[in-house]
């Protein structure tokens, strides 16, 4: 559907080319009918009253919204129940009526209206706990206004509201993280609503976020999704370590390993192997390419965390005893579930790099990203149960970076993707300048490597950005 603007711009050009001849009378008549210039004039001024209804409606509110703050404290409480439903209502039923007409402007503020009753669900829990007096934690107020809005998302597929219920969600799962790890009886504690979806939160998002994508066909609602299972899964390793230590007897240093090694297989193994069968269901948008990408932005970030000397050595510490014999073991159904995923769509990828015959370049490129996986996690196992290896750990992941930034670039040049050539190329200037970061030397020589790795990247870049252009006039 053309928009307001694009008919507008196109009236005044279909006009240009009239005068100018390079269009007649009767083409312009056809264009004028196509687009229906005629009614532009009304869509201008119709858009001029929405918006000043919305601009009325918005003091209105905040008039309302002022008495009714000075009058709070006299209303009973099934008046201030009543007031709360019926703003929350009268908000969502004026959006969802104004964002179903056809115009542009006005799904725009329905849209706004949508959102802004979403806001106010949020607010209408806060304040009815306040009148009942429930004392329940922030990150609980978050998850459950956060599954509100995503019931609201599923209803109306829209990608804002999708979007704002995984922002609250995220919220809420990292703030039950950080409350139970700056409180011990988190490994012990009884079932709870908040609780379960905390522990569960990575498989349950799996479930909530990942079909809302393919609803709303929304690149940006998968990638939200996916940061959000991966954080989600970061948040719980500690549960997920404590609970493996207690399934096998294991000290708190190897629980330790068992965080890190967990740290380095589940999420690029998950994000890189992601299917959504495309091809056997009827789905309008792949969104294999995205998870690919944020695995390798993983792995990227993982590695150079990894590459200091300094992150082995301290690891190789005695941390604080627990006791594991009353630790939960519920969160490891969920961890279960995700390594039986990602082994299941390893197989299938492995399947289908046997299959084909010659080898595809995404098949090698599978292949080296499994092997960057798998060699992460047998160092880290080997420094946690086997011997200390800081020195070699701190070698291998640099190289492991290094691999992986030749390899990004390799692929920018092979295919013409500025993004991958950037991004390898970014990662290999960061390393190097840490490297004289960290390094005894002088100003003076600190200076120059400065000035070299500049010199080189306008170099490389105009270098490349030339090829790109010879790449791009080779494949037309």
């Amino acid at each position: 559907m053309s928009t307001d603007k694009f008919r507008s711009q196109l009236r005044q050009e279909a006009e240009l080319w009239r005068t100018e001849g390079l269009i007649n009378d009767s083409q312009h008549e056809q264009l004028s009918q196509r687009y229906q210039f005629n009614t532009l004039d009304t869509s201008s001024r119709n858009q001029f009253i929405v918006v000043l209804i919305g601009l009325g409606s918005i003091l209105i509110g905040l008039g309302v919204i002022t008495f009714v703050a000075a009058n709070w404290q006299d209303l009973s409480k099934n008046a201030k129940v009543l007031l709360l439903v019926s703003l929350f209502v009268s908000i969502n039923i004026a959006g969802f009526y104004i964002w179903r007409k056809p115009r542009d402007s006005s799904q725009r503020l329905g849209n706004g209206l949508l959102i802004l009753g979403a806001l106010i669900l949020g607010a209408n829990m806060a304040l009815m706990g306040q009148i009942y007096q429930v004392n329940n934690s922030f990150y609980e107020l978050m998850l459950a206004w956060g599954i509100g809005v995503l019931a609201m998302a599923y209803s109306l597929r829209l990608t804002s509201l999708s979007l704002l219920a995984i922002l609250l969600i995220w919220i809420g799962q990292w703030g039950f993280a950080i409350d139970s790890a700056f409180d011990s009886a988190w490994l012990y504690q009884q079932l709870s609503w908040s609780s379960l979806i905390g522990e569960n939160m990575p498989i349950l998002a799996c479930i909530m976020f990942i079909p809302l994508a393919y609803l709303c066909k929304s690149r940006w609602v998968f990638a939200f999704s996916a940061i959000a299972i991966v954080s989600a899964l970061l948040g719980n390793l500690i549960y997920y370590s404590y609970g493996i230590g207690k399934l096998f007897n294991l000290s708190t240093l190897q629980i330790g390993g068992s965080a890190i090694a967990l740290f380095f297989a589940i999420p690029p193994v998950l994000l890189w192997s992601y299917d959504d069968f495309r091809g056997n269901l009827l789905i309008s948008r792949s969104f294999k390419t995205i998870s690919q990408n944020l695995a390798l932005i993983y792995l990227a970030g993982a590695f150079y965390s990894c590459s200091f000397y300094s992150l082995w050595t301290n690891w190789s510490r005695e941390p604080l005893e627990t006791d594991l014999s009353r630790v939960n073991l519920f969160p490891l159904i969920s961890l279960c579930v995700l390594i039986i995923v990602g082994i299941w769509q390893w197989v299938r990828l492995s399947k289908r790099i046997i299959r084909h015959r010659p080898m595809q370049s995404q098949d090698l490129t599978t292949i080296v990203i499994g092997l960057l996986i798998g060699v992460s996690i047998l160092i880290s196992i080997w420094h946690t149960y086997i011997t200390s290896i800081p020195e070699f750990a701190t070698f291998a992941f640099n190289a492991l970076l290094f691999i992986l930034s030749i390899g990004l670039m390799r692929e920018g040049l092979t295919h013409g993707q500025r993004r991958a050539f950037w991004f390898g190329l970014l990662l290999l200037v960061l390393r190097i300048l840490n490297w004289f970061f960290l390094a005894n030397t002088g100003l003076f020589f600190k200076s120059l490597v400065f000035v070299l790795c500049g010199i080189g990247v306008i170099a490389i870049g105009l270098w490349f950005e030339r090829y790109v252009r010879t790449f791009g006039n080779t494949t037309n």
